[in-house]
């Protein structure tokens, strides 16, 4: 890595910091932006990394809702999915990709999230976790389209722009 790309994953960390403050709902927040153009721009584990850190930094500023364990679950949940992502989205249909990205992001981390909140409360029952999935899945979904079109909109207007980083 040099030293560019360093500064711009941190300046891309830093915008996920600031954006972990636009809150939509409890911990659902506008931090996965910066993560998911970093993917398309820099490299698909860039954008991991900042994902990763976007949300934990949402968390943080949430005061761990949902607890360290669960919030450092979901980490690694974003830093795979991001990667994925990115990974998709140079190698495939961007399109396809974008619409896998939401698909992992929204319901199938519902879901997980859902499972392990039930096993760490040692009450893992379907209304439980039916209970959280219901609850999170629409609200996560719709956020995490958003971060996901607004990014890549963001990297077509770069594009078009020629701005090159």
């Amino acid at each position: 890595m040099n030293t560019k790309r360093i500064v711009l994953l941190s300046l891309f960390i830093a915008l996920s910091a600031v954006l972990a403050n636009v809150k939509i709902f409890s911990t659902i927040a506008f931090d996965s932006l910066p993560a998911f153009l970093a993917a398309m721009i820099l490299s698909p584990i860039a954008g991991g990394i900042v994902g990763a850190l976007g949300h934990l930094l949402t968390a943080i500023t949430s005061g761990f809702p949902l607890s360290v364990p669960v919030h450092l679950f979901i980490a690694i949940q974003m830093l795979v999915i991001v990667w994925m992502f990115g990974v998709l989205f140079e190698k495939l249909n961007q399109y396809i990709a974008m619409a896998i990205a939401i698909i992992l992001n929204g319901p199938v981390a519902t879901l997980l999230s859902g499972i392990l909140i039930a096993l760490l409360n040692h009450s893992f029952t379907i209304k439980t976790v039916s209970s959280f999935f219901l609850l999170m899945v629409l609200p996560l979904t719709l956020v995490s389209a958003a971060n996901i079109v607004l990014a890549f909109i963001i990297q077509k207007v770069m594009k078009r722009a020629r701005i090159k980083l």
